[in-house]
């Protein structure tokens, strides 16, 4: 009896978690997933281009995470001023 409780807890423990993460996630639209591919295009990722296909679709993603980068509002931090001179 004890170990049949204990398997029922080990089960809910691992399951709830599970269930609740499951629940949390959106899927992506179809219309998002298209978008994204476009925008990874855009980019320079190339579909047909399985050989170098980690390296293809990661340099693609760097470069879309640099140019959301570049548009951010605020100062950038790599500037210099000269004053007085």
């Amino acid at each position: 009896m004890k170990s049949l409780l204990g398997a029922a807890l080990l089960a809910a423990v691992v399951v709830v978690p599970t269930v609740s993460y499951a629940q949390s996630q959106q899927p992506l639209t179809r219309a998002e997933v298209r978008a994204d591919l476009a925008q990874l295009r855009a980019a320079g990722y190339d579909p047909s281009d399985w050989m170098h296909y980690p390296q293809n679709v990661q340099a693609a993603e760097q470069k879309i995470a640099a140019e959301k980068a570049n548009t951010a509002y605020g100062s950038s931090t790599g500037t210099t001023s000269q004053s007085g001179q």
